[in-house]
């Protein structure tokens, strides 16, 4: 196949990599069956310029088909899309990022909580301990994927976890974190560690640590992988603070509460059931 370049979300230009997204793919899920499948597919409507976001959705499209052989496949791999769906708001966000860092160990793992700097106070995002430290975080959510967390933001969060760590309390803060669910700005990655006192937790952000890798680990799936359910039945569920994929685990009741038909129910507790499996 002769090199063709596609467009990523921020605009840059890139070498299309067909280990990468039948890797990605695999990652999901899909059989290696299913996963040649999708690649063939995708490389026979290959055009320079096509962005990463088409590609995505052809593959999805192509994963849903098979959703009935493979009823997690598809949801696995919109893992990244899918937490674009836990806004508008950010605050499910949050609390996904809270129940991240629960299932890494985490104790009094807390959200929206507020605290007193020695010069003013804080609402914290995420609050807990982790490894007898206590730690603080930022959590900025974005709704585009194209969007960045740039140096003003770093510079703000940076100035109230000083503030906090500042005091002379009994419950002195470690350790300051901005979580985004997107990416970071070079200048950002840069101030970090120059500053050395700022942790960042992104997508593919620390390399080998990032966001996506530490769900995979966790086994944590956002209910806006289910692409069983509609955006209207997400939403109700979202509101409802139920925001992981466990908290439907055999409960046909909240489905039905959310407005999903009779018909759609057993299908839809096939795939949380196919999820659920994954934590054991």
């Amino acid at each position: 196949m002769r090199d063709i370049f596609i467009q990523k979300a921020d605009g840059k230009m890139e070498l299309f990599d067909e280990n990468k997204l039948r890797n990605s793919l695999l990652r999901s899920g899909a059989s290696k069956k299913l996963a040649e499948r999708v690649v063939k597919h995708i490389v026979s409507g290959l055009k320079d310029g096509m962005s990463t976001g088409e590609i995505y959705a052809n593959a999805f499209d192509v994963l849903r088909k098979f959703e009935h052989e493979h009823p997690i496949a598809a949801a696995r791999y919109s893992i990244k899309r899918a937490l674009l769906e836990l806004g508008p708001s950010g605050f499910p966000f949050e609390q996904f990022i809270a129940g991240v860092m629960r299932a890494h160990g985490a104790e009094f793992v807390d959200t929206g909580v507020m605290m007193q700097g020695k010069c003013v106070m804080h609402e914290v995002d995420v609050a807990g301990v982790a490894n007898g430290k206590r730690f603080v975080m930022e959590v900025k959510f974005h709704n585009s994927l194209s969007t960045k967390t740039d140096l003003k933001v770093a510079l703000y969060v940076k100035a109230r976890w000083d503030d906090l760590m500042n005091t002379k309390r009994k419950d002195h803060i470690d350790q300051g974190w901005l979580v985004t669910n997107t990416r970071f700005t070079d200048n950002v990655v840069r101030y970090a560690k120059c500053v050395g006192n700022l942790k960042l937790l992104g997508w593919d952000y620390p390399k080998g640590r990032g966001l996506e890798v530490l769900i995979e680990e966790a086994k944590l799936q956002p209910v806006t992988m289910l692409t069983t359910l509609t955006a209207r039945e997400k939403r109700y569920l979202l509101e409802r603070d139920y925001v992981l994929c466990r908290h439907l685990c055999g409960r046909p009741d909240i489905l039905r509460e959310a407005g999903v038909k009779e018909s759609k129910i057993d299908f839809v507790l096939e795939q949380i059931n196919a999820l659920c499996e994954e934590l054991y």
